[in-house]
């Protein structure tokens, strides 16, 4: 039993002795202990939308006649854009933080419509493409859980709510989303300290809450073609990955 509680005691001196070699200097040892937090962040991310297709239906033409239309849309790749906004944390705990990011997101989404009822000289289904251009303006509010530091950096995962309102509109778009939008986000980054300032990587997803469709567009188009294709989809779920970097 004695030699036992001696290799025991061996082992945890060694282990002890591991860990305060892999100990370094701490950059900003204090910072975490202020209770409020400022920095600045950029950044980029890929927004993508789900449609809810509606199917074979009958529309009005130009003429005043019902006709069977069937129009697929999609969004058919992730399209990448830019982030910039600035940061606001406040220290909850030793462990949780309330975060406010005010952020404006420039990028786009790219539609891909293909009217099921028309063919063009190859026998292949009518194909019309639009770009979604969006620049939202979002007011991120977070709850942040960050394990304890160790060394220079400091793992966390955050969740919280994202209030967002698009500035851009094409009034003629074939298809057009509401000005405002609500969305889930849920992440994990990573604080690292430096010598002179602390780098935070964040990688987040973002879930929009609701149907993002303005179902109201397609009575306000003068092109009764353009119509035919606004009329293809009855609901829509946007969503966001974002790669962020901010800096305290």
């Amino acid at each position: 039993m004695k030699q036992q509680i001696i290799i025991i005691l061996s082992l945890l001196c060694a282990l002890s002795a591991s860990a305060q070699q892999d100990r370094r200097i701490q950059h900003k040892p204090y910072i975490d202990l202020r209770p409020m937090h400022f920095g600045i962040l950029v950044g980029m991310h890929l927004q993508d939308i789900e449609f809810d297709q509606t199917g074979p239906h009958m529309m009005e033409d130009e003429n005043g006649d019902l006709q069977e239309r069937y129009v697929l849309c999609e969004a058919d790749r992730w399209t990448a854009g830019f982030s910039v906004g600035v940061l606001g944390e406040l220290r909850l705990s030793n462990h949780f933080s309330l975060r406010v990011t005010p952020t404006m997101h420039f990028g786009a989404k790219h539609l891909t419509l293909l009217n099921m009822k028309e063919q063009d000289e190859a026998g292949l289904p009518v194909r019309k493409t639009q770009d979604m251009k969006n620049t939202y303006v979002s007011l991120p509010i977070d709850l942040k859980f960050a394990a304890p530091r160790w060394n220079n950096m400091r793992p966390y995962v955050m969740a919280g709510v994202n209030p967002m309102m698009n500035l851009t509109s094409g009034e003629q778009d074939m298809i057009r989303i509401k000005r405002f939008n609500t969305m889930m986000e849920v992440g994990m980054g990573c604080d690292f300290y430096l010598p002179f300032f602390k780098l935070i990587p964040e990688l987040k997803f973002c879930f929009g809450l609701g149907d993002v469709l303005d179902k109201n567009h397609v009575n306000e188009l003068r092109d009764a073609n353009l119509r035919t294709y606004a009329g293809s989809v009855s609901g829509a779920q946007s969503k966001m990955v974002v790669l962020t970097f901010y800096f305290e």
